[in-house]
């Protein structure tokens, strides 16, 4: 599983470096370079849950510059492949507790929990997609099958 889930944020970091690339050229980058950040600050948010750490400092729509998004893309994918690095594997079945931004408890399974970080980037990546036709870019091929086949 651990092997899986580090291919995911492989294919993570790939894409949201080619968008942010992209985001990058256009003129208007506020809806996407918002959304980018978003994106990114939710899997800090959600590292530092699987971590049974506090999460008061993060905000959740953070007010991030689009040059800033790279560093950020790097840190997170190194900061997900160390945590993984420590889990065996009884402990994706582990269930972890956290409060959300609204204050309300929840406890997820951290596979769970991995695969919605996975699947939230997917969501916001599509949104990012549909700004960046609004500027006249011609998005790139980002399916996880073309991903896989290259790497």
């Amino acid at each position: 599983m651990k092997t899986y889930f580090k291919r995911l944020f492989d294919y993570d970091k790939h894409v949201n470096l080619l968008l942010t690339d992209l985001i990058l050229k256009i003129r208007n980058q506020e809806k996407a370079g918002k959304t980018m950040a978003h994106l990114l600050a939710s899997q800090k948010i959600w590292l530092t849950r699987s971590k049974l750490e506090p999460t008061d400092k993060f905000a959740v729509w953070p007010d991030w510059h689009a040059d800033s998004l790279k560093p950020q893309i790097i840190e997170n994918y190194q900061n997900w492949i160390d945590f993984l690095e420590t889990l065996h594997s009884g402990d994706f079945n582990r269930m972890i507790s956290y409060q959300n931004s609204k204050g309300e408890h929840f406890e997820d399974q951290q596979s769970d929990i991995i695969t919605h970080v996975i699947n939230h980037g997917t969501h916001h990546r599509a949104q990012i997609g549909l700004y960046l036709k609004e500027e006249g870019i011609v998005l790139p091929f980002t399916d996880y099958i073309a991903f896989t086949r290259n790497s």
